[in-house]
């Protein structure tokens, strides 16, 4: 094992470049996908018809899809039928798709969470359904998801790693360019890989850990 080789600066600076588009990639998904759950999960729970029976066909097709698929399917396959994007918003693109449908899943638990009670008593005192949802509900539902949400995002940071498939230059993709140049390079470039995971994944749980014991 050779990390003095592994630690030369070119090697350093292009495994933290692929670090960096890693973070890029995962910020934008955990928003796109946090919104995308909020919405969906809300259609879902309302049971508006035909809107609410479509919101559950699609987290359902997601979910059960494999993501390292979506994110084939989107950065390989759309591009050779003409529709064109970039490596980087195709990983975006599919982790926000398939993370999103998982946090639906966690908003409409959340929302069932709150006792039906309540939901009568915001009714009978003349709000408006919607007003009802977005004033009284969703705020207490919104603070019980909040743990698993995180944990979502854990996850979600962890999955980055499979846009290795369509070769997007992060930091998993890089790590195998530079222990291919060297097979002394191989396990310190690994151990590298897992620090910078773990430096990341271990500061979310700790967050979510915290937030799980203000809201209870």
């Amino acid at each position: 094992m050779d990390f003095g080789g592994l630690f030369a600066w070119p090697n350093v600076r292009f495994i933290l470049e692929g670090f960096l588009l890693t973070l890029e990639v995962a910020i934008y998904a955990i928003l796109f996908s946090f919104v995308l759950g909020i919405v969906f999960g809300i259609l879902r729970y309302t049971r508006i018809p035909v809107l609410s029976q479509a919101a559950a066909f699609i987290i359902d097709l997601i979910r059960n899809l494999p993501l390292l698929l979506i994110i084939f399917f989107i950065g390989m396959v759309l591009p050779s039928i003409g529709f064109s994007i970039s490596l980087k918003w195709a990983a975006i693109t599919g982790l926000s798709i398939f993370e999103g449908a998982m946090i639906a899943e966690i908003v409409r638990s959340g929302l069932n969470s709150v006792h039906k009670g309540q939901l009568e008593a915001a009714r009978s005192s003349g709000l408006s359904y919607s007003q009802t949802l977005w004033h009284i509900i969703l705020p207490q539902a919104l603070r019980r998801m909040v743990p698993p949400i995180v944990s979502q995002f854990i996850s979600l940071f962890k999955d980055t790693s499979l846009a290795v498939i369509i070769s997007l230059p992060e930091l998993t993709h890089n790590i195998q360019i530079v222990g291919g140049q060297n097979q002394s390079f191989v396990i310190p470039a690994l151990l590298f890989a897992a620090f910078l995971y773990f430096a990341v994944n271990y500061s979310m749980s700790l967050i979510a850990r915290r937030l799980e014991v203000h809201t209870h």
